[in-house]
């Protein structure tokens, strides 16, 4: 298999996750008989500072060839005081725009070696396992108007969305829910939101097609509570983006490893950007001790998503789950008794356990 993927490493721990990202897919496609090409483009504080633009259009171009994109992370208070219209998030939000990314894939789940860590009592969150889908071009995010209004005094946002933006990540999410544990749990605001009440109608619509999925409607201050006291009782949830965004949030604090979870930003064709999703940490940027797991389990989002690679991306999980229950953590991580290493210790462990897994599958093989 030959791809073309487009690094846009961005700001802070972005550089040197991306390296990471980089070193495993090598890897891959060396155990593999695989071939990624690589291009790298600026985007965020990165590009404010070499083009004087969040986004620029070299990065738009490359971005609409390739065949995936990798993200690192954008931000920083280094650029906290420019307009809104120059913020280093606004390269994020533009080539998802541009890409027409409008479904945002979330995975929450709990590492065992971790799960002390979580906010939670570990036989609360223990055997979580969650899908959250986050419709992501519309929305309040880009509704017009949006500004100041009468002198500064008063403001306006507008929460626009057509039934065709609606239907298609509803769509997604239903068929998602039927590759796992077929129980979907759509989370709106119907009892107020005019727009969620088309959502809910288009929800109960899309069921008719799908009746071996259980189908469960939450309002979101009701599904943000059960996040938090019942997070077992969730498969794959499906809201809009303002409510998505909050709610992917709190469930990622959940397993008490931010670092470790990956995103995976989607269109109809299979093409996606995938990006961890923490911050990007510029406190620790530089000092080689950033935790490359969230950008690795992005890469095997990539793989499984993208390009159907199945086998590669579930060899990727379980070597970095390896990586844990071996005790290896970087600083972010707090594993009992655990060995403290490095962004790049961390990555080589990665790659060994990855390297022994694919030599014992294919020893394995010329026995079946």
């Amino acid at each position: 298999m030959n791809k073309q993927i487009i690094l846009l490493p961005g700001d802070g721990v972005g550089k040197e996750i991306m390296e990471s990202a980089k070193i495993v897919l090598n890897t891959v496609a060396s155990e593999f008989g695989h071939s990624f090409a690589f291009h790298q483009h600026a985007i965020g504080g990165d590009a404010i500072d070499q083009f004087g633009t969040p986004l620029p259009e070299d990065t738009i171009k490359a971005c609409q060839q390739a065949d995936a994109i990798l993200l690192g992370a954008v931000g920083g208070n280094k650029w906290d005081s420019l307009p809104g219209h120059m913020r280093p998030e606004k390269g994020l939000l533009g080539i998802r725009k541009n890409l027409g990314l409008f479904a945002n894939l979330r995975p929450v789940k709990g590492f065992a070696s971790l799960l002390h860590a979580s906010p939670l009592k570990e036989d609360v969150i223990k055997g979580s396992d969650i899908l959250i889908i986050r419709e992501l071009t519309g929305g309040l995010y880009f509704g017009k108007p949006s500004e100041r209004i009468a002198n500064g005094d008063a403001v306006v946002d507008t929460l626009s969305y057509h039934r065709s933006e609606m239907e298609r990540i509803i769509e997604k999410a239903f068929q998602s829910a039927r590759l796992r544990n077929k129980h979907l749990t759509s989370v709106d605001k119907a009892n107020v939101l005019e727009s969620s009440r088309l959502w809910r109608e288009i929800v109960n619509e899309k069921s008719k097609d799908y009746p071996d999925v259980k189908v469960e409607h939450l309002l979101v201050d009701a599904a943000a509570m059960k996040l938090i006291t019942q997070p077992n009782s969730f498969d794959v949830m499906v809201t809009e983006n303002l409510f998505g965004d909050i709610l992917s949030d709190e469930a990622s604090v959940l397993t008490g490893s931010l670092g470790m979870l990956p995103s995976a930003s989607i269109r109809s064709d299979g093409v996606g950007l995938y990006e961890p999703v923490h911050g990007s940490a510029p406190d620790i940027a530089g000092k080689g001790i950033a935790n490359p797991l969230g950008m690795i389990l992005s890469v095997a989002l990539m793989l499984k998503h993208s390009f159907q690679l199945e086998e590669e991306a579930a060899q990727i999980e379980d070597a970095v789950n390896e990586c844990l229950e071996q005790g290896y953590h970087t600083p972010d991580l707090h594993i009992k008794n655990g060995k403290l290493v490095t962004t790049k210790e961390m990555t080589e462990l990665v790659v060994e356990n990855l390297t022994t897994k694919s030599v014992s599958n294919s020893i394995c093989s010329m026995y079946v």
